[in-house]
């Protein structure tokens, strides 16, 4: 650590992915920052424990291999996205079905197929007469089907400025005025975006429900190989040795110096806050707290996957508190040790009764959950900053001359969010300094 009063240009309060993405384009550009970080580890909310042999994510927020950020981060480059098989699982009166499969990469960019590939499990067909219904599923008939395919493609082919343009509502409002039958809505829309954006009610702002499908659209849902911390990791180990201190309390922050608890004053030209919402209130008292909402996550070990499709399950029926579950080992093997499976299953509110839990699961999963093993149950209160309209994507970063915040709070409550507001806070720092912000180029490549 720095003796007091030394001098450092940038000094970054919180190795999260947002600070942590800031000072690899400070580094870039040539400006020297030293990351300050309360915990014992990097990551912030993104990080995984470590149970024999188990990587158990404490908060398990979904990736999307679309994010343009992945590709525009510097230190990025080899970090590995294991992606869900497309589309997602879907329970809904008894059975599964699969729904929502993105067009294959060389057809229109986010186009999704037509109505067979969006169609429900295979039906067994049965005689017709004048007077007989068309067949329909759960999620809708094939027509419905039809029309969700459009829908979805002709949002992926439209601008992003375009989409945040639209007028703005609750996510639960705009959906019901798009023409979509409720069925479909009900069977394969809501319980989506409920997992995209960890709001089990939709009070989303619609823009920010538009950029999440949009994401799903053209891209794979996805988690890093290894589990959740290893992007922050990755990003911490690009980065000159000693730029990140751990185990560093900051006391108080001002625009040319940053006080800490062990080692006093320390100097710079900028301080940027890349810290949570309300840790950043506290230091800066002003800043506005968000509302929240309240993510847990249960980890269970099992003999034997109770599903070999690596499928995000979402549940339409709401047969109980879990939003979305997965055998997180099908998707990502190395989150598991040899010969058992890994279900990772995410509750949008406080831990709920263990045989409430289970029996919803069985239910999911269509097996007994009698000789599951729970390995870990990690609740966050203050787990994703709420989005209600009207919301700002682009919440400042610069708050005056030499200090500056950043942070999911101030863009989309997503990773994509994070380290978008990372880089708009370096770009205003080095343009504050009158420095020329360095280009960043780089590839994430996707395992099968």
């Amino acid at each position: 650590m720095p003796e007091p009063a030394q001098h450092a240009d940038v000094v970054i309060v919180g190795a999260g992915v947002a600070g942590l993405s800031a000072a690899h384009r400070l580094a870039r550009a040539g400006v020297p920052a030293v990351v300050l970080e309360a915990g014992p580890c990097v990551g912030g909310r993104m990080s995984t424990e470590k149970v024999d042999g188990f990587r158990l994510d404490r908060i398990g927020r979904l990736l999307c291999t679309s994010y343009p950020e992945l590709r525009r981060t510097p230190g990025l480059d080899a970090l590995v996205l294991r992606a869900f098989s497309p589309g997602v699982l879907v329970y809904s009166e008894g059975r599964r079905h699969r729904a929502g499969e993105p067009a294959p990469a060389r057809r229109a960019k986010g186009a999704f197929h037509t109505a067979r590939a969006l169609a429900s499990a295979p039906r067994v067909p049965r005689p017709r007469t004048a007077r007989s219904p068309r067949p329909t599923t759960p999620l809708g008939s094939p027509l419905d089907h039809a029309r969700l395919a459009k829908a979805l493609a002709r949002l992926a082919a439209t601008p992003a400025p375009r989409l945040l343009a639209r007028p703005e509502l609750p996510a639960a409002d705009a959906l019901f005025r798009g023409g979509l039958p409720a069925r479909t809505l009900d069977g394969f829309v809501r319980p989506l975006l409920t997992a995209l954006l960890c709001d089990p009610d939709l009070t989303t702002s619609s823009r920010c429900a538009d950029l999440a499908l949009y994401a799903y659209a053209r891209g794979r849902l996805c988690v890093p190989e290894g589990g959740a911390d290893a992007l922050p990791e990755l990003l911490a180990a690009g980065l000159p040795p000693g730029t990140v201190r751990t185990g560093v309390r900051v006391r108080a922050v001002s625009a040319n110096s940053v006080t800490t608890e062990e080692h006093g004053e320390l100097r710079c030209r900028a301080t940027l806050l890349a810290t949570g919402a309300r840790a950043a209130a506290e230091l800066l008292p002003g800043l506005r707290v968000p509302d929240f909402h309240p993510v847990t996550v249960v980890h269970h070990a099992v003999p034997e996957p109770p599903l070999t499709d690596p499928a995000l399950l979402l549940d339409a029926d709401r047969l109980g508190p879990v939003a979305h579950t997965a055998v997180i080992s099908q998707v990502d093997p190395t989150r598991a040790p040899a010969g058992r499976a890994l279900v990772s299953s995410t509750v949008l509110g406080p831990p709920p009764p263990e045989r409430e839990l289970r029996a919803q699961l069985a239910a999911l999963y269509g097996t007994s959950t009698a000789d599951w093993e729970t390995l870990a149950v990690h609740h966050d209160p203050e787990a994703v900053p709420a989005m209600p309209p009207p919301h700002d994507l682009r919440r400042l970063v610069r708050l005056l001359h030499g200090l500056y915040v950043c942070g999911d709070h101030r863009g989309t409550s997503t990773v994509q969010g994070a380290l978008h507001s990372g880089r708009r806070a370096a770009r205003a720092i080095l343009t504050d300094l009158g420095v020329p912000l360095a280009p960043a180029r780089g590839s994430v490549p996707a395992a099968a």
